[in-house]
């Protein structure tokens, strides 16, 4: 989750010494009172940023006094893999009811046309793209609860047809699943991909329709249909051909950093990653290989305790399931039995596909020797590593690449 500032109303602000602040000089100012550290009693509301920052900035600096009023506005993103939207199609337009009018044409007849049809809301997967102008899809914060498709025009005299609404586009990330009351209606799996929610209605017919040998001079016109309105729920499972998974400060994240270019958050203490991470491991043979890094989970994750639901849907699409473990601790092949008795019982079908397991911190005390009781626990591939120094981390990327090429694709991917 990042936060930016922008600057909506342009200030001034003035120094200790009496001397006038550049803008620029001003929002570095403001930024490194943003980050300063205060105590609690000192850092301000966050309900009273939208408030002019003249109070803040005599709180934390008196000898700066604000000119004119600087606006700070918060733009936060967060992750969001869930959206319940409601979507409405775009009405036809009416038909028209007219009669050609012209010097010379005193019986010209019904003219008028047909209305145009409504406009169409359209779901599409979108991949982040190289070009950094384009807008990056990576969650579905950026989609709306309402989407209403245009209407088309109404028909107009002297036979005018008219104009067919364009259709409205959503645009999601590349694994989002749409449903509607718990069936599945799509699964936009790859770039450009996309399925049609709802149809827009279609045009009225103009009274020119209704000419016939019986009735030469029809005055009736029909209305454009109703657009079709559907509520559905869109759900983004990351797509992924491996996944970390692991319990909180095993080190999933540190491992990410070091075998691919992805930079996930890393700290010392637990549930330092809040949303899922994908970072690409990149072969000789130019074979991308996308690897995920899920939030740690915790006993009982199956029952949804500590959002595991949420944790554990991104991980059904990945072919390869890498177990973390812990080496710092003394039985370390328990952290393994819990976390497969965790995603056996969220879905049988998903613990048994191919998995190794990942010793990680052996550059700590006693992992040694944890290493060693591990095996005889365990009938299982361990492989040894280090994320911090990097140590034997080349033969878990060798050991990566001959499960994925072993390994066929699954249903949920291919789909």
């Amino acid at each position: 989750m990042g936060c930016r500032w922008r600057f909506p109303v342009l200030g001034m602000l003035r120094g200790r010494g009496g001397n006038v602040l550049r803008l620029s000089e001003a929002s570095l100012l403001l930024r490194a009172f943003k980050h300063r550290e205060v105590t609690a009693a000192e850092r301000p509301s966050e309900k009273k940023l939208v408030r002019p920052e003249r109070d803040e900035l005599r709180q934390h600096e008196p000898g700066v006094t604000l000119l004119s009023a600087l606006v700070l506005v918060p733009q936060t993103r967060y992750f969001v893999d869930q959206r319940r939207v409601k979507v409405m199609a775009g009405s036809g337009g009416n038909g028209a009811s007219s009669f050609l009018s012209e010097p010379r044409k005193e019986w010209g007849g019904p003219d008028g046309g047909d209305g145009g049809a409504g406009g169409d809301v359209i779901i599409r997967g979108q991949a982040p793209q190289k070009n950094l102008s384009q807008q990056q899809l990576k969650s579905l914060s950026s989609v709306s609860a309402l989407y209403r498709g245009k209407d088309g025009e109404s028909g107009r005299s002297k036979n005018c047809f008219g104009k067919n609404a364009i259709p409205t586009y959503i645009f999601v990330p590349v694994g989002t699943m749409v449903r509607e009351e718990g069936e599945l209606l799509a699964d936009l799996s790859a770039h450009q991909q996309q399925y049609t929610v709802v149809h827009g209605g279609a045009g009225g017919k103009g009274n020119r329709f209704f000419l016939s040998n019986e009735n030469r001079a029809p005055v009736t016109s029909t209305p454009g249909e109703k657009g079709q309105e559907r509520v559905i729920q869109l759900e983004l499972r990351t797509m992924a051909h491996a996944s970390l998974v692991g319990f909180p400060n095993a080190g999933k994240s540190s491992l990410l950093r070091a075998i691919s270019r992805a930079r996930p958050k890393v700290g010392e203490y637990p549930f330092t990653t809040l949303n899922p991470h994908v970072g690409i491991v990149e072969y000789r043979d130019h074979l991308q290989v996308a690897v995920a890094d899920i939030p740690g989970l915790v006993p009982g994750a199956h029952l949804n305790r500590g959002l595991g639901l949420s944790f554990l849907r991104h991980i059904e699409r990945c072919r390869v399931l890498l177990f973390v473990l812990d080496m710092s601790s003394t039985r370390p092949w328990e952290q393994f039995h819990q976390l497969h008795f965790e995603i056996d019982q969220y879905s049988p079908q998903l613990a048994s596909r191919a998995h190794i397991i990942v010793a990680n911190k052996m550059d700590l005390p006693g992992a040694t020797q944890n290493l060693e009781a591990l095996k005889e626990n365990l009938q299982h591939t361990v492989v040894p590593v280090s994320a911090l120094t990097g140590d034997n981390i080349g033969e878990l990327i060798l050991h990566l690449r001959k499960m994925y090429d072993g390994e066929p694709q699954s249903s949920s991917e291919s789909s």
